[in-house]
C-alpha cells in the first residue's frame, strides 16, 4: 500500500494483473503486458489480449520513452487531493516500442499518466505541454513497497 496526495493506493496480493506492474515500478522499471500469442504490447492492463483475446501474457520491460500523443489540462479537481495542482496536465503517451506505422506496427502502445517536472511530485506547467513533445518515464516513490510511474519532458 502506498499513499499518493493523501490517497491510499492498494494492490491486493491476489491481483496478479496489477501487482507485477507496481512491483516493477518500485524497482524503477516500466513494464507492459506482452501477449503470448500475437506478441503485441498493451498499455491497458487486463486478463486477455484486446487484439486476439488470448489469456496468455507476460510482463515486458519498455524504455519509457515516447511522445505526447494527446493531453488534457485538468481545470477542476475531481478529487480534493488534487485541488492544489489545478491546472495540471494528464498525457496520453505513445511509447517508442510500438508506435503507429513504425516497423509495420498497426497498433500503438499508449499509456496515460500525469506530466510532471523533474520533481515527480510537481505537475508540469500548462504552457510547456504540446502534442509531439518527447517524454520519458520517471517514478514517484510512495513508500518502501510502491512507486508510481509518471512522465516528464525530455530533450
Amino acid at each position: 500500500m502506498g499513499e499518493y496526495r493523501g490517497l491510499q493506493l492498494v494492490v491486493a496480493p491476489t491481483d496478479s494483473e496489477h501487482r507485477g506492474y507496481f512491483e516493477q515500478a518500485r524497482q524503477h522499471r516500466l513494464v507492459v503486458q506482452r501477449c503470448g500469442a500475437c506478441s503485441k504490447l498493451r498499455g491497458a492492463i487486463g486478463a486477455a489480449c484486446p487484439f486476439c483475446a488470448s489469456p496468455d501474457w507476460s510482463w515486458h520491460e519498455v524504455s519509457g520513452r515516447g511522445v505526447i500523443y494527446s493531453y488534457q489540462i485538468v481545470t477542476q479537481a475531481v478529487h480534493p487531493a488534487f485541488a492544489d495542482w489545478i491546472p495540471y496536465p494528464v498525457v496520453l503517451v505513445e511509447l517508442d516500442e510500438q508506435r503507429d506505422g513504425a516497423e509495420g506496427e498497426a497498433v500503438s502502445l499508449r499509456l496515460i499518466a500525469n506530466l510532471v517536472t523533474s520533481d515527480p511530485a510537481i505537475a508540469e506547467a500548462e504552457e510547456n505541454v504540446a502534442i509531439g513533445k518527447r517524454v520519458e518515464v520517471c517514478f514517484l516513490d510512495l513508500d518502501e513497497t510502491m512507486a508510481l510511474p509518471q512522465f516528464r519532458l525530455s530533450e
